[in-house]
């Protein structure tokens, strides 16, 4: 493992940064402690900064030796956003704020990029330009979107961008990368069905809406196994059906609501269209109406394949072509993925361990194990902050000298 030696002895001071974060955890677009945390260390090292973007977001400015003369630039992004959930861990930098927890390693994000950006800064070894884009409200806001339409690639243009996040379960030291798509899109749906109520011995005085969505849910399937194609993954989870209140009474109407997940916007597309068909004319058959509302929130993250690759080899170089695994895609979502349809990039991830680490400050017992990401035991595991800010070096060190290259 080739570690930078000036991140590691920087270490103790970038990890107590994380912990105060983490005990300190705030929810998407509130993030200002954390913004003004992120923007004092940057100003700190002779960083330029802008603030607001997306609201609370930070981006700052690292010229190598040239100044930036040459032209060609890279974006690094890291996630601040904690998420509504009590924290369960009773170690010393634990959640000071209820129902707010850093469940999702956000915090770890941002250590390693700052650790990064400390090193870029005092020594700038490199020509051109990296742009440290520290972005708010991952969970749920679309804090990349928000970035983007306020003008982050039009005010601070960038040839490539890449994103990092943790993943418990991979042994520390390995990383893992894949072309194409890496994480599902995310999309929500809620459907009221209107029938028409009555007693519930007299059924056939009434409209019943409660077999009109079971007929829904059984079909909804069907678009999975008999209307895309068997290779295009994609996921239908009707988890919500409210309806009624008595148990002698047909009800007026009954909800549904759930998720879509998919890999492509055309198998989405297809999804949507058909789940629209399906609600109205299962209803229009049982003598019901229905409301059907779809809504697109996080578009699939798809890495570029030059890009995702490029990082592949950096990782390597820095801990081994075997600890470099291919990325396996999971259904998650990811607001990152705004920032690939607009630049070519990729998003990667650093293995967080079996949570032994946890073990250290807990006591072991319960507490110790491999808790998964946005679990109210989870915590970061800072060994990964000296690794990930290194492979973030290596990889501006190296993606500006091939730029360079490929320019000649």
């Amino acid at each position: 493992m080739k570690l930078i030696d000036d991140i590691v002895a920087a270490t103790s001071g970038i990890t107590q940064v994380r912990r105060d974060i983490h005990a300190h955890p705030e929810l998407c677009f509130q993030e200002v402690r954390t913004a003004d945390l992120v923007a004092a260390k940057l100003t700190e090292w002779g960083i330029p900064i802008h603030r607001g973007l997306g609201t609370t977001g930070v981006v700052g400015t690292v010229h190598g030796r040239d100044g930036g003369a040459c032209g060609r630039a890279i974006g690094l992004r890291a996630d601040m956003d904690a998420l509504p959930m009590t924290e369960l861990n009773t170690f010393a930098h634990a959640s000071t704020h209820a129902g707010k927890m850093h469940a999702c390693g956000h915090d770890g994000h941002t250590a390693m990029l700052l650790a990064a950006a400390q090193h870029l800064a005092q020594h700038r070894d490199f020509d051109g330009t990296v742009y440290l884009i520290f972005q708010p409200a991952e969970e749920g806001g679309g804090g990349a979107r928000e970035m983007i339409k306020d003008g982050l690639f039009e005010k601070f243009p960038m040839d490539a961008v890449y994103g990092m996040h943790n993943w418990p379960g991979l042994p520390v030291g390995s990383f893992a990368v894949s072309p194409g798509p890496v994480m599902a899109s995310s999309n929500e749906f809620h459907i009221t069905i209107r029938g028409k109520g009555g007693h519930a011995a007299l059924p056939h005085n009434g409209i019943d809406p409660v077999p009109v969505a079971c007929q829904m849910v059984q079909a909804f399937q069907t678009i999975v196994t008999r209307n895309k194609k068997p290779v295009d993954a994609a996921v239908i989870s009707v988890t919500m059906i409210h309806t009624g209140e008595a148990t002698n009474v047909i009800p007026d109407s009954c909800e549904m609501q759930g998720t879509v997940r998919t890999f492509s916007i055309e198998v989405l597309d297809l999804i949507e269209q058909r789940m629209r068909d399906i609600a109205q004319h299962t209803s229009a058959a049982f003598g019901a109406t229905c409301e059907f509302q779809f809504k697109r929130n996080y578009p699939p993250t798809i890495n570029h394949p030059a890009e995702a690759d490029f990082a592949r080899r950096v990782m390597a170089d820095l801990v081994g072509a075997d600890q470099v695994l291919p990325q396996e895609p999971t259904m998650g979502a990811e607001d990152f993925a705004y920032m690939l349809q607009a630049r070519p990039g990729a998003y990667v991830f650093i293995a967080n361990g079996d949570g032994a680490h946890r073990g250290a400050y807990e006591g072991g017992g319960h507490d110790v194990g491999p808790c998964m990401l946005h679990n109210p035991r989870y915590d970061f595991n800072d060994a990964l902050i000296p690794l990930g800010a290194s492979f973030w070096v290596r990889l501006v060190q190296q993606w500006l000298a091939s730029a360079a290259a490929a320019k000649n």
